[in-house]
């Protein structure tokens, strides 16, 4: 990779892997928590995500570019430690630790959809820089979500179990 096209190319394969791992690892992660709030938000996250594939679809076809991923190390490794929380984690622990690591996937989407976006504006891929803004935003919405749902419920369940 050489050009800011490139490496906007790249992370574009590296973000759409992602999310496609991302769909199949949430209904893992709904049935693991016990939380209804928690199981609700990461089953609409789930309808959420698919929307996303498809807008990125069209930033690919906006691009002259047939949709592809690249194997993204990243989310491998967030989902690998959501994997290893549902293993020996349990009750209130197991919902504050996955709730903790659906907002490091958000962390991370966040990151890469800002850099996409803003690199769309500066190679003049006007219908990509809207589609990835639109992604953008819904990618912050989840992560506000995701910490309300710590805040008010979730962490106080932990906190006060721990209290118990």
């Amino acid at each position: 990779m050489k050009t800011l096209a490139d490496i906007f190319e790249h992370t574009l394969e590296d973000v759409y892997y992602a999310e496609n791992a991302i769909v199949k690892a949430l209904p893992k992660l709904a049935k693991a928590v016990t939380d209804a709030n928690l199981k609700k938000a990461a089953e609409n996250h789930l309808a959420e995500t698919k929307g996303q594939i498809k807008k990125l679809e069209q930033v690919f076809k906006s691009i002259g570019k047939t949709a592809a991923g690249e194997k993204c190390d990243a989310i491998e490794g967030l989902i690998k430690e959501a994997d290893g929380l549902m293993e020996e984690a349990s009750g209130v622990a197991l919902n504050a630790g996955l709730l903790a690591a659906c907002q490091a996937v958000e962390h991370y989407e966040i990151s890469r959809y800002g850099s996409l976006r803003e690199w769309a504006k500066e190679l003049g891929h006007d219908e990509a820089h809207k589609l990835l803004s639109e992604i953008l935003d819904e990618e912050k919405a989840t992560n506000n979500k995701l910490t309300n749902l710590a805040v008010t419920s979730v962490n106080k369940t932990t906190a006060a179990a721990k209290a118990a």
